[in-house]
């Protein structure tokens, strides 16, 4: 019992959470948090030893859709985005608006609003979370386009596109990708996912 009380006094104070849970703005003032730590339904979630499969897609997308997208739209990596008190999850990828980043680039986080994709590569885990609840919250939002990467065969990436509905506000989706990535949405988008195997 004497270890335990050790152990808990020892332990960082932000690991215990307030009595209604942590919001959005706990995150930008804990200075002790993890690196890439989120804020999911009001909890701390932790990200797991990033794998070789993961580093690479995210690479190779961010540099694809760095390419594609207009001068109006801004590719972010690794940022969180606001989506409500309780909800600031960290997306691999965003494209969002260009006039929600800063001269200064200071800013921590964006606001969903500003967001018109976001990307998740599933990690074995947090495959739940980017599978299920993590699209849920986007849709919520009203994040207009959503993609999923799974691992594929050797280390291709298979690409799920979904489009946001509006009236439901859930994903629909639209098309399934192995090889390459042809789209007119968000904008004109063509990424050969071959080319990882060069990375």
């Amino acid at each position: 019992m004497d270890d335990l009380l050790a152990a808990e006094e020892s332990l960082p104070a932000w690991v215990f959470p307030p009595p209604d849970g942590f919001t959005a703005d706990h995150l930008d003032r804990i200075p002790e948090l993890p690196r890439h730590t989120e804020l999911i339904d009001g909890s701390l979630v932790f990200a797991g030893r990033q794998r070789a499969f993961h580093s690479l897609a995210v690479y190779l997308l961010n540099t694809a859709l760095r390419q594609w997208a207009p001068k109006s739209l801004r590719v972010c990596r690794d940022m969180t985005v606001t989506l409500d008190r309780r909800n600031r999850p960290e997306p691999d990828l965003s494209v969002l608006r260009a006039e929600a980043v800063s001269a200064e680039g200071h800013e921590t986080g964006y606001g969903a609003a500003d967001v018109v994709l976001v990307v998740e590569v599933v990690s074995p885990e947090s495959e739940s979370r980017d599978r299920k609840r993590k699209p849920q919250l986007y849709a919520e939002a009203g994040i207009p386009h959503f993609w999923l990467v799974e691992h594929g065969e050797g280390r291709r990436p298979v690409v799920q596109v979904f489009e946001l509905n509006t009236v439901t506000r859930t994903y629909v989706p639209t098309g399934i990708y192995h090889e390459r990535i042809k789209l007119p949405v968000p904008f004109t988008i063509d990424i050969d996912l071959t080319e990882i195997d060069q990375l």
